[in-house]
């Protein structure tokens, strides 16, 4: 009995908690390349469109499972929706978050450079 108990434990624990792969595609939406973020990868820093639900510790947690990097530390910005004008038409340019990970010194994510 107490062996079955310890194993149901063990498997709720498990599937508790985050599981990297399976949920990192969900939280990292794509990268987010501009002029300023290209300048800031020589800083170490890599900038990411995220999910608005995301956290920083699921967003760290993701970008080390997928990318297999060390991240030192991760900054978010809410990037509110905007109001435009599409011809005739008045709408909004939808709202976003993005992540700014900064990772460890000599690593490198292969997706950004060239």
């Amino acid at each position: 009995m107490e062996k079955e108990s310890k194993k149901n434990e063990e498997t709720k624990k498990e599937s508790g908690s985050f599981s990297g792969s399976t949920f990192s595609y969900k939280f990292l939406l794509s990268p987010w390349i501009t002029e300023a973020s290209t300048a800031a990868m020589e800083l170490n820093k890599y900038v990411f469109k995220v999910d608005p639900s995301a956290d920083k510790k699921q967003i760290k947690k993701a970008v080390e499972d997928l990318y297999k990097v060390k991240v030192i530390a991760v900054n978010t910005v809410k990037i509110s929706k905007k109001f435009r004008n599409y011809g005739r038409t008045p709408g909004w340019k939808s709202g976003f978050k993005k992540a700014i990970v900064t990772v460890k010194e000599g690593d490198k994510i292969e997706l950004f450079e060239g």
